[in-house]
């Protein structure tokens, strides 16, 4: 199984995602997307599951020489994850590690602010939170947005991505109330392996995405 797009990746998610009992509740459940790849993949499963749709801004923090090889990640709420034993192994200085975390964070910071464009995320207090990427390799950035959802007062915590590694799927499933990944292929790879189209998302793509679902949008 291929994906043709984002939205046909956004298609089968939101198909896996009622299979798996998501969303199923009386209440609207709220998706979450990580830009810049995520979010048309969330739009879509919002639009099919009839669920509230808003950003959750997270960046990976990149190896030296090769960013986008992920040995953390750091999310909005200045929630860090450093995958210490890739530190190790690589024998990154941890001067590095440092300046790259506030790289990222002031990279997110700015995210945040045009992204949203001046308004206050949507609350996750008691809610059935939905978090989608457009894939997970080592799974970082997801994890570190997981784990601010967690903290935010989300009623239920769900993973949700199109195509992924089993053992990175299973770790953080183990985190979370449920994870759902209809595509675990054996070799992975890489996450833009299992796409025809894997073209970037621009930031403007993003911004209208979120304006479609706001009150009058």
């Amino acid at each position: 199984m291929r994906y043709r797009d984002r939205s046909d990746a956004g298609e089968r998610l939101a198909s896996a995602i009622a299979v798996a009992g998501v969303g199923n509740s009386d209440e609207r459940p709220l998706v979450l997307g990580i830009p810049r790849g995520g979010i048309p993949v969330a739009a879509v499963v919002a639009e099919r599951i009839g669920g509230d749709f808003d950003v959750l801004v997270a960046r990976k923090l990149g190896a030296p020489g090769n960013p986008e090889y992920a040995i953390g990640a750091v999310a909005e709420d200045g929630t860090v994850i450093v995958d210490e034993s890739i530190v190790e192994r690589i024998g990154i200085d941890p001067n590095y590690v440092e300046a790259e975390r506030q790289r990222q964070q002031a990279d997110v910071e700015r995210r945040t602010t045009v992204l949203r464009g001046g308004r206050a995320p949507m609350s996750l207090v008691g809610r059935e939170c939905i978090v989608v990427d457009d894939g997970v390799a080592t799974g970082a950035t997801l994890e570190v947005s997981l784990r601010l959802v967690a903290r935010s007062g989300a009623a239920r915590v769900v993973a949700a991505v199109p195509v992924g590694p089993a053992e990175t799927i299973e770790r953080l499933a183990g985190i979370v109330d449920a994870a759902v990944c209809p595509l675990q292929p054996v070799p992975f790879r890489a996450v833009g392996a299992w796409y025809d189209d894997f073209s970037q998302v621009r930031e403007e793509a993003v911004i209208d995405a979120l304006e479609r679902f706001r009150p009058g949008g």
